[in-house]
């Protein structure tokens, strides 16, 4: 077995791995994909990937922010395991190099939400060094556009 991690800077590159992203949004369309990307990435939005033999088998996307209570920040945006390598520490892969990343680039710290009922990834993430410092509120204006 042979893993690797990736970082995907280009649309294109993101695009390959929708199958990925359909673990979380299994209606998720590659036009609906493409459009978000397309709006995404010329924010500073990245993902990295892990591959075992040229397969993507875990994928998070992340970004660079400032806001003015932390300074630099990273936010982890979708963190997906394939689930039949799940417990392998391809997820510890991931937070690993967002890490490195967010010491490099002068970051205060590393932000992510999880759903409220994700046991299993509060667990990963409690794991990981995370703790909860807020609440982030959510206020649905068009539930037909939730992917």
């Amino acid at each position: 077995m042979q893993l690797y991690l990736k970082e995907l800077t280009t649309v294109a590159e993101m695009l390959k791995n929708i199958e990925m992203m359909r673990f979380l949004y299994p209606s998720f369309s590659l036009e609906k994909y493409e459009s978000y990307l397309n709006e995404m990435v010329p924010h500073n939005y990245k993902q990295l990937a892990v591959f075992e033999n040229e397969i993507c088998v875990a994928v998070t996307g992340y970004w660079r922010g400032t806001k003015l209570w932390s300074g630099k920040y990273i936010e982890i945006d979708n963190f997906i395991v394939h689930p039949e390598h799940r417990s392998k520490g391809l997820g510890k892969m991931l937070t690993d190099y967002i890490d490195i990343k967010a010491k490099e680039e002068g970051c205060s710290m590393i932000v992510l939400d999880a759903f409220t009922g994700n046991f299993t990834a509060h667990r990963f993430y409690y794991n990981q060094g995370y703790g909860p410092k807020g609440f982030h509120f959510v206020k649905i204006i068009n539930e037909e556009g939730l992917s």
